[in-house]
């Protein structure tokens, strides 16, 4: 169960954290959400691991001659493929 709380925030403050949730593309809210997580002890839910990073590099590397016209499924089916272990 998610409540509301409001929260009160200098300019400087309010700015920077909303150019760090643009640059993660996640809201400022579950930024927020984030670092009372990690401050808290807590894993950070559904954010991706570095490894996970490095492995979707590779998808590159499929040996599929047709993946370029196809790119949008192929990645898709990767990423299902790996969700799916």
């Amino acid at each position: 169960m998610i409540s509301r709380t409001m929260l009160y925030l200098d300019a400087e403050q309010l700015e920077l954290l909303k150019e760090r949730a643009r640059a993660e593309r996640v809201p400022v809210t579950e930024l927020v959400r984030r670092l009372i997580r990690q401050y808290l002890g807590q894993p950070i839910r559904g954010s991706a691991s570095a490894d996970s990073w490095a492995r979707l590099v590779g998808l590159g590397a499929s040996g599929q001659s047709e993946v370029s016209d196809q790119h949008d499924r192929a990645l898709g089916d990767a990423l299902s493929r790996e969700h799916l272990r």
